[in-house]
């Protein structure tokens, strides 16, 4: 799991090239600045879950913020959408993710949501952040991220339901399909978890690298 490039929504410039009929290309917008009307929501957050098994992706689209909470909220709805009825047997869900971010390792938020996750769902929950300069080692940067990026490249990402209609339209040859859908939650920023909440969590830090590795419990 992990959070894509965040894109700005509007009339702009998409690296690559795109059919058009001769004499009439699309216009975008000459520099790539925010678009002020939209404030907050001027950029798509697109945070994708990927099934290493099954080459299977799916991807919320957020305009709130990169936050712990859309990131744990991201993974409830791909378990809720495609994990439950892949898995129904399932009793643990192992997640790899980058050491920082919304998902990183020291990010408490990240942990309590997670928490909140495994008793709604009932099924223990084992982390294990790939160490600090290693994102590029990430399955989905190269399974699913970048076959998105070559799907929608020459096209104007002008408005969500664009965004999530090119990722739901990424296939590959070797069977990748990808589902996509909008989060319209507003998340806050600067969530603060005190010293007492935090270590009341049930997370167990494995023996080794226990900082990069641990597993929450159903409780």
């Amino acid at each position: 799991m992990d959070t894509k490039k965040k894109e700005l929504i509007g009339n702009y410039a998409n690296g690559g090239r795109e059919w058009q009929p001769a004499g009439e290309p699309d216009r975008t917008n000459v520099h790539d600045f925010a678009d002020r009307a939209l404030g907050e929501f001027a950029k798509a957050i697109p945070y994708g879950i990927y099934d290493v098994g099954n080459d299977e992706g799916w991807v919320s689209i957020g305009d709130s913020a990169d936050t712990a909470e859309f990131a744990v909220e991201a993974i409830r709805r791909w378990w809720n959408t495609l994990g439950v009825s892949r898995f129904p047997d399932a009793t643990r869900l192992l997640i790899t993710a980058d050491a920082g971010g919304s998902n990183g390792y020291r990010v408490r938020a990240w942990k309590k949501h997670l928490v909140a996750l495994a008793a709604e769902t009932g099924i223990e929950i084992t982390v294990c952040h790939y160490p600090p300069g290693t994102s590029k080692w990430n399955r989905i940067e190269h399974r699913l991220f970048s076959f998105i990026s070559m799907n929608w490249r020459g096209r104007d990402l002008t408005d969500i339901r664009t965004i999530i209609e090119l990722i739901a339209a990424t296939t590959t040859q070797t069977g990748l399909t990808v589902q996509a859908a909008y989060d319209p939650n507003w998340y806050p920023k600067g969530e603060k978890i005190s010293d007492a909440a935090y270590h009341a969590l049930p997370v167990a830090a494995h023996d080794w690298h226990g900082e990069w590795n641990y597993t929450i419990t159903a409780a």
